[in-house]
């Protein structure tokens, strides 16, 4: 037996220390230190199980000219919001890390579509659930596959000794902070636990070429459990996003070495499980039946998907002395900006008044495009005139009041005229982009923020 070795590791960072600090040197958080024992035995026979069946022998040095550029060969899922996010589908020998709040999904996502992989062989790892339960959310779900085998265990070593018997071409582990490696002492959950189960993961992904998904927790601040090293190990990291009390989900690209990390999927949460929404347009759009004021939909982009979403505005005279600035779903000081570029360049005095944004259907958007949108709802909502339902905008507002030209402006406009809009307000600088170009959608060209009052009000 050796000597057991411990150190200091930072819980927010994994910044690793061989001493007690006060103050992280990393992350400069203070009172984050805790000590782990390492290492527990020198003994490592019966490590990296798979290495047996997977044919590894020792690595050599190769040439790169030497390297089969082949594209990589994917798994082609029957969800089309996973294979969107993913860059095309599963990448054979990669591991992807999914993290979100509880209760939001995740295990009833992944289990749903392992057990429709039904010509591959899956094996799905949990160490939260028991057999009884993973099989009742299975018969929800409605779905049943001979190729998918269940395993309730947390200990790496007896994982991999199963894994080495069934010979998986898919790996589903719920969840990464759950798994205990007999190689180190700490307990599960923690910074080198998780960095340690992960890396034994990740090598018997490349190695045997086989896709492993890892189920991540996040904390109450909304990061990734564990050490960021862990993000940087796989080599795709999604966060599935959305209010546990509204019925849709978002499935959004962090990282992603195979493809766009500017993508996401919507889903829907039914009662049989996560249904793939393929048309989130005409959902993000409230069907009314009487106009009302403050109300704009901005034509977005998220990666290479045109949306059409709804953005909602309300001004109201401030009772107390300081005004407040609500948003939800929107950039708090994004809509300073706009604000400042109002008063400055428009003379509305909105230092007066109560101003709250809403992002309908719950979903956060980052896109500068929706700058437009946002700009025409408050004004609406401060003159209580309506815009008109027909109308959609595209554009991004420069602190000078200018409105900007955005990218993709033919997705836009092709989406706002496949749902039915009369007319896209877009800036006068996309013009030129847009060539002779026929749509059957009227395309109305400004250039500032002054025009843009006076064409609507």
């Amino acid at each position: 037996m050796s000597k057991t070795k411990s150190a200091f590791f930072c819980q927010s960072c994994g910044y690793e220390s061989a001493k007690w600090v006060g103050k992280c040197m990393n992350c400069n958080n203070w009172n984050t230190f805790i000590e782990e024992v390492i290492i527990k035995t020198t003994d490592k026979k019966g490590k990296d199980e798979w290495r047996d069946y997977a044919g590894v022998g020792k690595q050599k040095t190769i040439s790169i000219n030497d390297v089969s550029s082949a594209e990589e060969k994917r798994v082609f899922t029957n969800d089309a919001e996973l294979n969107r996010v993913l860059g095309g589908g599963i990448v054979l020998g990669s591991i992807v890390l999914v993290a979100g709040e509880p209760g939001i999904g995740k295990s009833t996502l992944f289990l749903q579509i392992g057990l429709q992989l039904k010509d591959i062989v899956t094996l799905y790892i949990s160490g939260e659930e028991s057999e009884q339960q993973i099989k009742m959310r299975a018969d929800r779900i409605g779905n049943g596959s001979d190729n998918f085998y269940i395993l309730t265990e947390t200990n790496t070593q007896t994982i991999f000794q199963e894994i080495k018997k069934l010979k998986p071409q898919l790996v589903i582990v719920d969840s990464i902070q759950t798994l205990q490696s007999p190689f180190v002492e700490s307990g599960a959950g923690s910074i080198s636990q998780i960095r340690e189960s992960a890396a034994e993961l990740q090598r018997f992904a490349k190695e045997t070429n086989t896709p492993v998904f890892l189920i991540g927790h996040i904390t109450k601040d909304g990061t990734i459990a564990g050490p960021k090293i862990l993000e940087h190990m796989v080599d795709t990291v999604l966060q599935f996003e959305g209010d546990r009390h509204y019925a849709y989900r978002i499935l959004r690209t962090l990282k992603n070495r195979f493809g766009s990390t500017s993508e996401l999927g919507i889903y829907e949460m039914i009662s049989t499980g996560m249904r793939a929404v393929n048309n989130p347009s005409e959902l993000l759009i409230t069907q009314k039946e009487e106009q009302l004021s403050g109300i704009a939909i901005a034509a977005t982009m998220e990666g290479m998907r045109p949306l059409l979403i709804e953005g909602q505005a309300l001004v109201t005279q401030s009772v107390y002395g300081t005004p407040q600035r609500t948003v939800s779903g929107f950039d708090l000081r994004r809509l300073q900006l706009l604000l400042a570029v109002l008063e400055k360049r428009g003379g509305f005095h909105f230092g007066v008044k109560d101003v709250f944004i809403n992002i309908a259907g719950g979903i956060k958007v980052e896109d500068p495009s929706i700058d437009l949108a946002i700009v025409s709802a408050l004004l609406s909502s401060y003159d209580d005139v309506v815009i008109n339902q027909h109308y959609c905008f595209a554009g991004e507002v420069g602190l000078s009041g200018e409105i900007r030209a955005v990218n993709r402006i033919e997705q836009r406009i092709a989406e706002a005229e496949k749902l039915g809009f009369e007319k896209i307000i877009v800036s006068k600088y996309n013009s030129k982009s847009l060539g002779k170009q026929k749509f059957n959608i009227e395309v109305v060209p400004l250039g500032k923020v002054e025009e843009l009052y006076q064409y609507l009000f």
